[in-house]
């Protein structure tokens, strides 16, 4: 097994995802406009896509969405990190954006209540692919100096990414269809 433990990975792929967040904050606070493009980008993108349906294929929907990212993520490793670090990162500077535009216009209660209750799920499943893939390329480099194989260990992570983060991605999803909009409605 790699030398590096998924709890320092875990660390590095939240440090970079905060640092991310905070520079999209940043960007939002200096130059308005850039939040209200990534904003319209990410309605036509997303929530266009998944307005109007019932609860339930709404959380098949999320679930499908966010298990497709997380497998990015993890699979980015093959890249040696590549995918994996670009997704990490864009993902931050987007969410960053995006929420404190939303916090300005709408409150911080409403971007707590929003982001909060699937939150708690969905950022850990995030963060925790994201390790996994960097794992994943640190053990393609480990062989390819000769210290490792790639193969055993890609599959060691893979069962990590099926025990952990399938459940967490299906919990996100859930609580995001069903109770994310009544706290929503609570508190507008």
């Amino acid at each position: 097994m790699s030398e590096w433990k998924l709890s320092q990975v875990l660390l590095i792929a939240l440090v970079i995802f905060l640092v991310s967040l905070a520079v999209g904050v940043l960007i939002t606070v200096i130059e308005p406009s850039i939040g209200q493009n990534l904003l319209v980008l990410f309605k036509d993108a997303v929530v266009d896509d998944i307005t109007g349906y019932p609860a339930p294929l709404l959380f098949v929907m999320l679930f499908l969405n966010n298990f497709q990212a997380c497998l990015l993520l993890f699979l980015g490793g093959a890249t040696f990190g590549v995918v994996t670090l670009f997704i990490l990162l864009t993902n931050g500077l987007i969410i960053g954006s995006i929420v404190e535009l939303v916090r300005e216009q709408q409150g911080t209660v409403f971007v707590i209540a929003a982001v909060l209750p699937h939150g708690i799920f969905e950022i850990p499943s995030f963060l925790l692919s994201g390790a996994l893939g960097l794992l994943l390329a640190k053990s393609l480099y480990d062989e390819w100096n000769g210290a490792g194989d790639a193969a055993v260990e890609a599959a060691h992570h893979g069962l990590r990414f099926i025990r952990y983060v399938i459940p967490l991605v299906l919990l996100a999803a859930f609580v995001e269809a069903f109770i994310t909009p009544e706290i929503i409605r609570m508190v507008t």
